[in-house]
């Protein structure tokens, strides 16, 4: 009777096991699924914290929230809008230029002096290699095959944009309801510690905030002088490179540094002095974008130590890619909030700061 029981005991161990595994898949294939949605979320979330300074600021001036998300909106849209009106018709243009002269420019990088010893070096490997890439682009021939990327590259571009617009009206629907949402959270927490729990809550919203105002601003600034160089010294398409530096200074510390490296290999094009000065530019303002403009811009926003900076934008971005990385550093700084103000005094036998 007792070996029964153990058998009986063992039976119900293992299909309760079992079942607590099946159950772990499906749901891991529900989230799998619906993947792309908590990434639209999360990053509507993430614009909404980051435009509520913003709304805010047209609040203590006067203005009901509903007209101040209204002009945000609008002003949001008129901004992009016109970046798109402006830049397109110049961005296409490159584009197009940099396609038909890519064969020309691959012939020209091998005419220089030090790719032609280190093309030696390697037994010609480096000049095969480009003129082959050379040939197929010039081959009318190989236009279908690329044609058919082209139309894979149209369509994504046509899903990014659909995800875009879906980002930007749950963006909007947050930050009109981001007042409610927040006190039906406040009131889902004990009274005991809600006013602890409102105090953080508001100190990290109001970090993310500033956080993605701040990163905005430096990108911007990094895009514009990047711009203005590249024109002066001549660097092909700087009108392209200067929107892709816009786009990598997004992504904290990592982002600028392969802008830089992609700007400064586009300048070799032209030749290696212009490809110098381009690096030694990037040299210098990326030191002075760490050491000047971002601590001046994000004094108010984080306070985050460097090394934990550096492994939260790598960790981010190795989950959810670019969105990772520039969520991952607004999580750290929250995690870091969160530790001081209450696991630490916690650990110390005190009563945590309301």
């Amino acid at each position: 009777m007792p070996n029964q029981m153990k058998i009986s005991n063992a039976f119900q161990i293992g299909l309760l096991g079992g079942l607590g595994v099946l159950t772990a898949l499906v749901l891991g294939n529900m989230v799998a699924t619906i993947a792309s949605i908590i990434t639209y979320v999360f990053a509507a979330i993430f614009i909404a914290l980051g435009l509520d300074p913003v709304v805010s600021f047209f609040e203590k001036r006067g203005l009901k929230r509903p007209i101040a998300i209204l002009g945000v909106v609008i002003v949001f849209f008129g901004v992009v809008g016109s970046l798109i009106w402006a830049v397109s018709p110049n961005l296409v243009r490159e584009s197009a230029n940099f396609i038909e002269q890519a064969p020309a420019l691959l012939s020209g990088i091998t005419q220089i002096d030090w790719v032609l010893s280190l093309d030696e070096q390697f037994g010609g490997a480096i000049s095969n290699t480009l003129t082959s890439t050379g040939e197929f682009l010039a081959d009318s021939k190989n236009w279908p095959t690329m044609l058919g990327g082209v139309v894979q590259v149209s369509l994504s571009i046509f899903n990014g944009f659909f995800a875009g617009l879906i980002v930007v009206i749950l963006a909007i629907y947050f930050m009109a309801s981001l007042d409610s949402f927040k006190q039906w959270t406040y009131g889902l927490v004990n009274h005991k510690v809600r006013k602890n729990f409102i105090n953080i809550s508001e100190q990290v919203a109001n970090s993310v905030g500033r956080y993605v105002m701040g990163q905005v601003t430096i990108a911007s600034i990094n895009a514009t002088l990047g711009f203005i160089m590249m024109t002066i010294i001549g660097v092909p398409f700087a009108l392209v490179l200067a929107f892709i530096a816009f786009v990598f200074a997004l992504v904290p510390l990592v982002g600028p540094v392969t802008g830089a490296v992609i700007i400064s290999l586009v300048a070799l094009s032209a030749s290696p002095v212009t490809a110098l000065i381009a690096a030694i530019y990037y040299a210098i303002y990326l030191q002075v974008e760490a050491y000047l403009i971002s601590p001046r811009v994000m004094r108010k926003a984080v306070d985050v130590p460097g090394a934990v900076v550096v492994v939260a934008a790598l960790a981010g971005g190795a989950l959810l890619g670019v969105l990772g990385a520039l969520v991952a550093i607004p999580v750290a700084a929250a995690i870091i909030l969160i530790i001081r103000q209450v696991w630490m005094p916690r650990q110390n036998g005190e009563t945590p700061a309301a």
